[in-house]
């Protein structure tokens, strides 16, 4: 009886800890391409920061609230009338600061872009 309930336990916590951290693969890998791109490209000094900065956005938001974030960052730089629908939404510039702020808080505490060789394109 025990036993069981041990299990049961640990498949709750393992739920649990997958919901905290639902980014999936791909999101995670198209976040560090990117990431190494901006930080001098594809090296092993680019890609272990990279992957530290994701795994600590995943820790700090859902991929939901990223996903959501993410899009409205791309549609308030959309020009025009179609762009504007984003720019008035309530808290968009919120929302978007709020992932920014995540981003460079998790890219500084993972030295991204401080390698030895690395630093950031211009």
């Amino acid at each position: 009886m025990i036993h069981r309930f041990g299990c049961a336990l640990a498949a709750c916590l393992a739920a649990g800890s997958v919901m905290a951290n639902d980014f999936p693969t791909q999101a995670r890998v198209e976040y560090v391409l990117a990431c190494m791109d901006r930080h001098g490209g594809q090296s092993y000094d680019t890609l272990y920061p990279c992957i530290c900065a994701v795994d600590k956005i995943a820790a700090s938001m859902t991929y939901e609230q990223y996903t959501h974030a993410e899009t409205m960052s791309v549609m308030i730089r959309t020009p025009g009338e179609r762009g504007g629908a984003f720019r008035d939404a309530p808290d968009a510039r919120k929302e978007v600061r709020g992932l920014k702020g995540i981003q460079k808080d998790a890219e500084g505490s993972c030295f991204v872009g401080r390698a030895s060789g690395g630093g950031a394109k211009k």
